[in-house]
């Protein structure tokens, strides 16, 4: 089975301008035959030209990033959350763009049973809002040791209980396996018996967060256990490149294609 790759447009095809605008990346992602791509946040962004450009090249988007963040963690700030689920899960419906991201946030002085409960409400609530756009909400688990210290959501068995508690079908998880890999997780072992909660994969080479290859790995052996769980989404590349866009994805394009 042939998975599809979905580059991430805020780290991938600038090649030597960082400041190239997302319309410019997709065109250039487009022309390198990818049929998918993904983005983090849209409020910065020109949407308009944005969607002419995925018009123009019959590139879809995968996923963007809720946008303003606002922590589910925080039951304080859930009116707040709600409003951003709300825009967000609209534009990205506007876009085509079948899932938004969403974050726990940064551990706060309560209890950690009181900020799983805030997440699974918050989750609860904004479940229904993404069911209207169309849209499903993906919840996220970042590693705490090196990039997100202080995130609470660190562990991939915790986030796929609370999509569990939750029960809402447009609740499901993203497992980023650079995430995972990193807290010391074995993605074979945290995802035995309960892959039907993830709905999108994606990777990064650890240490150091680049492409697939050039760290430790077993990429073979990691693209043969996604395909014997039976995972038929798409592979996100969120990774920092050593290189330029393309010599960094051949290595993964050799190995789905």
């Amino acid at each position: 089975m042939t998975m599809e790759l979905s580059p991430c447009l805020d780290l991938l095809f600038g090649d030597g301008d960082p400041q190239a605008p997302l319309e410019t990346r997709i065109r250039r992602a487009s022309a390198a035959g990818f049929r998918w791509a993904e983005m983090w946040g849209w409020s910065q962004r020109d949407l308009g030209a944005i969607n002419e450009a995925l018009d123009a090249t019959g590139l879809r988007l995968n996923c963007l990033t809720i946008d303003p963040f606002v922590p589910l963690v925080d039951p304080g700030a859930r009116m707040s959350l709600l409003e951003s689920v709300r825009r967000s899960t609209q534009v990205a419906a506007d876009l085509g763009c079948r899932f938004v991201v969403v974050l726990a946030g940064d551990t706060t002085a309560e209890e950690r049973s009181i900020q799983h409960q805030a997440i699974v409400d918050g989750l609860r609530q904004a479940g229904p809002l993404a069911e209207a756009s169309g849209v499903n909400l993906l919840l996220e688990n970042l590693n705490s040791r090196i990039d997100h210290v202080g995130h609470y959501l660190d562990s991939t068995t915790e986030a796929l209980d609370i999509v569990e508690e939750v029960g809402h079908p447009s609740v499901r998880m993203l497992y980023d396996l650079y995430h995972s890999v990193t807290m010391g997780e074995r993605p074979e072992v945290v995802l035995a018996g309960r892959f039907d909660l993830v709905a999108h994969v994606q990777i990064a080479d650890v240490p150091g967060r680049h492409e697939p290859g050039s760290g430790t790995i077993h990429w073979p052996a990691t693209i043969d256990w996604l395909r014997a769980s039976e995972y038929t989404g798409r592979l996100g590349l969120e990774f920092i490149p050593s290189a330029d866009t393309l010599p960094s994805v051949a290595y993964i394009r050799g190995l789905v294609l």
